[in-house]
């Protein structure tokens, strides 16, 4: 999710983001690598920015 919202450049950026940056998951905090994220989920980075993952 990261990567599609352009956050990151790529895949291999995500663990040192979410070592040194606090992401929250549904107002959980979360620094899984590829945790599968569900249509509702919303993803709350540390500036404030929020996505919420809809269905494809």
């Amino acid at each position: 999710m990261l990567k599609e919202a352009g956050i990151i450049d790529s895949g291999g950026q995500a663990k040192p983001f979410l070592a040194t940056q606090t992401v929250l998951v549904n107002g959980e905090a979360d620094d899984r690598r590829g945790r599968k994220l569900h249509p509702g989920d919303t993803v709350t980075l540390a500036d404030g920015q929020a996505f919420t993952i809809e269905a494809q």
